[in-house]
């Protein structure tokens, strides 16, 4: 199944936890292996592969443990800035985001001078 198909985080979640649970068992690793390999607990990994929510540093650890970690760059590319966002910022580094400049409403309407 994509991810794109699914509607739900919780549906995203269960299939995350089956494809770690597919890579594991491809791995031929059982899962208190996985879990020292990570550095986290075994009921820990078992609610990782059953779907259940967890905290990145979890999440990051049991990539690593599973040689998936260099997945993250897919997901997730450096981008660099635009040519023409370079030259705005000359050389400085981007701190914010900014909001979109709404265009002032004059409080009379604009009419001829007569």
């Amino acid at each position: 199944m994509r991810f794109n198909e699914l509607l739900t985080d919780d549906a995203a979640q269960r299939e995350l936890g089956e494809r770690l649970t597919r890579r594991r068992l491809e791995l031929n690793l059982t899962q208190a292996q996985v879990a020292d390999k990570a550095g986290i607990g075994k009921r820990t990994l078992e609610r990782i592969e059953a779907g259940a929510s967890t905290q990145l540093t979890n999440f990051l650890r049991l990539l690593r443990a599973l040689d998936l970690y260099d997945g993250l760059e897919l997901l997730l590319p450096a981008t660099a800035p635009s040519p023409i966002t370079l030259l705005e910022l000359q050389g400085r580094e981007r701190q914010r985001a900014s909001t979109p400049r709404s265009l002032k409403v004059a409080e009379e309407p604009w009419t001829w001078d007569d």
